[in-house]
C-alpha cells in the first residue's frame, strides 16, 4: 500500500534549547541528515556507562540472512541470540532506549516506561518471539537528563547496533534526532504525545495528542461546571507545552471565551510568575502542561493565596508522588487530570496483561503508557517479519501500511492507522481521573469511557497545532 500520508516542511521551537527540526509524515520523501514527559513512580531499570563499554556490537547494519534463510536483515538484528535469550535457537532484534533516568524532570516516569517496556518484550519472546527472533530491549539502554543535545549524542553511540527505537523521551529531545531518524529509516516509539509526531512516518505515536487532549479538556469543564469564562494555560515553551496550550487557545476560540496564556520555566523556584497569574487573573479554570513538581508548586502556592478556580492538568503534570506534597489538599480540591488512556488499575484485557506481566510491583502511570507504547512497535515488526524483511526500510515500510493496532482495549478501536493521512488517523478520545489518596496510582477515573468533545471532533489536523 502507498504512503497516503503528505510530507511538508515544519519549524519546531524546541524546549529550553531553541533547537529546530523539521518533517511531516508523508508520501516516502525523508527529511534532511544531520539534526541532532507524564506520571509515575521510579522503577528499577537504569544503564550505565560501564555497562555500555562491556557491550559487543549487534551487526555491522550489512544485509544478511536469518537462521531460516527466508528473512531480510540488517543493522540491528543478528543470527546469534540475545545475551539473554528467552529462546535459545531464534536470532536477535535489538531495540534501543533513550529516556530520563536519573536527573531530568520525568526521570521517575522514564523508568517505570523502562521497567513496563521490558516486561512487555519478555512476554513477546515468551511466546516465542517475532519471526525467529528475539526481542532485546535491555543491552541499549541510555539515559538523555532530558537534555536534547545528550539525547542526540546517546542516539548516536547506540545507532549502529539497533533496528528501532522502543522509547524516545520526550518531544524536544526527540525532535533533536528525527531528521536522522527519517533519513536514516530508523523507526521509533515516542514517550510524548506532541501533536507533531502525527507528520512523521518514523514515530510510532499513540493516544490523543496534547492538543486534542486539552480541547476535550475545555469541552468536559463546560459540560460539567458553571461559569466558565476566561481560562489559562500555564506551560513550559515549546513544543509540549504549547500544543497544549494550543488545544485550550482552539477550544476558548470555539466556544468564544477569554483565554490567557502564561509560559513558565522548569523549576520550582521558576514558578513565582505562574503563581502571581493565577492569584491576580484568577481565571474559572487554568490548564497547567508541566512537570508534576511544577504543578504541585503552582496549585499549592496559588491555593495558599486565595485562588479556587478549577484545574486541569495534562498527562504528564502528574505523579502520585503528589499524594505525600503538602500541597496535595489543594489538589485534591481543585485538579482533574486528563490523559490518553485510563490508568493502570483499569479493567481491560491489555491492564490485566500488563498486571499480569509485571507481578507484585507498585502501579503507576508510567507502567501504563510504557506498556501501551509498545504495541504499534510488536504489529509493524510482525508485519515487517511476515514481508520478509526486518531491515529498517523493510519496518518503514510495514509502519506505512499498518491499519489499525490491537492496543488490548486501552485505547479506542480503530486506534493505530499509521496508513492513513493525520487528520484521519488522529485519536480523539481523552480520559478524566480526579485525585484519590487510596488508589494505587493517585488517580481515580470520573469518566467510563473516551471522552470527546465537539471541538476535538470536529477539528482539522493539517499541521502540528503549535504552530
Amino acid at each position: 500500500m502507498e504512503m497516503k500520508r503528505y510530507w511538508r516542511r515544519a519549524g519546531v521551537f524546541l524546549l529550553a534549547l531553541g533547537l529546530v527540526a523539521t518533517g511531516c509524515r508523508g508520501g516516502g520523501e525523508t527529511a534532511s541528515e544531520d539534526t541532532g514527559e507524564a506520571t509515575a513512580s521510579a522503577g528499577d531499570t537504569e544503564a550505565t556507562e560501564e555497562e555500555s563499554s562491556e557491550e559487543e556490537p549487534a551487526s555491522e547494519g550489512s544485509e544478511e540472512e536469518s537462521a531460516s534463510g527466508e528473512i531480510a536483515t540488517g543493522e540491528g538484528v543478528t543470527e546469534e541470540p540475545c545475551p539473554e535469550a528467552v529462546n535459545a535457537d531464534n536470532g536477535c532484534i535489538y531495540l534501543g532506549t533513550i529516556s530520563d533516568l536519573t536527573q531530568g524532570p520525568f526521570a521517575a516516569l522514564g523508568t517505570s516506561i523502562v521497567q513496563a517496556q521490558e516486561a512487555f518484550w519478555r512476554t513477546v519472546n515468551e511466546d516465542g518471539g517475532i519471526g525467529g527472533y528475539d526481542i532485546d530491549v535491555t543491552t541499549y539502554v541510555r539515559d538523555n537528563l532530558y537534555v536534547p543535545e545528550t539525547h542526540a549524542q546517546v542516539y548516536q553511540e547506540i545507532k549502529p547496533d539497533i533496528l528501532a527505537l522502543a522509547q524516545t523521551l520526550g518531544s524536544p529531545t526527540t525532535f533533536a534526532i528525527v531528521d536522522d531518524l527519517a533519513s536514516s529509516s530508523v523507526v521509533a516509539a515516542p514517550a510524548s504525545w506532541t501533536s507533531a509526531w502525527a507528520f512523521q512516518d518514523v514515530i510510532l505515536e499513540s493516544g490523543s495528542n496534547y492538543c486534542i487532549e486539552s480541547m476535550n479538556g475545555l469541552d468536559y469543564a463546560l459540560e460539567n461546571y458553571e461559569g466558565i469564562e476566561t481560562v489559562m494555560a500555564i506551560h513550559y515553551p515549546g513544543d509540549y507545552g504549547d500544543d497544549a496550550a494550543a488545544g485550550v487557545r482552539i477550544g476558548t476560540e470555539a466556544n468564544e471565551l477569554a483565554f490567557v496564556d502564561v509560559p513558565t520555566t522548569s523549576g520550582q523556584d521558576n514558578q513565582a510568575g505562574a503563581i502571581d497569574a493565577l492569584v491576580t487573573q484568577a481565571p474559572d479554570l487554568a490548564f497547567i502542561t508541566t512537570g508534576p513538581t511544577d504543578m504541585a508548586t503552582i496549585v499549592g502556592q496559588a491555593a495558599a493565596r486565595g485562588f479556587a478556580g478549577r484545574v486541569i492538568g495534562t498527562s504528564p503534570t502528574w505523579n502520585p508522588g503528589i499524594l505525600d506534597s503538602p500541597a496535595f489538599p489543594a489538589i485534591e480540591q481543585l485538579y482533574i487530570q486528563s490523559g490518553p488512556w485510563a490508568s493502570y488499575e483499569a479493567d481491560s484485557p491489555g491492564h490485566q496483561a500488563m498486571r499480569d506481566a509485571l507481578g507484585d510491583v507498585e502501579g503507576n502511570d508510567g507502567l501504563t503508557s510504557g506498556w501501551v507504547w509498545s504495541y504499534p512497535l510488536r504489529a509493524a515488526l510482525e508485519a515487517a517479519a511476515e514481508a520478509g524483511d526486518l531491515t529498517r526500510e523493510g519496518l518503514l515500510e510495514a509502519v506505512t501500511t499498518l491499519e489499525e493496532v490491537d492496543y488490548q482495549g486501552m485505547l479506542p478501536e480503530g486506534s493505530g492507522n499509521y496508513s492513513a493521512e493525520p487528520n484521519e488517523a488522529a485519536v480523539r478520545g481523552t480520559v478524566f481521573s480526579r485525585p484519590d489518596a487510596a488508589s494505587v496510582t493517585g488517580v481515580t477515573l470520573i469518566t467510563e469511557d473516551f471522552y470527546t468533545g465537539p471541538t476535538a471532533e470536529s477539528y482539522e489536523l493539517s499541521g502540528p497545532c503549535y504552530e
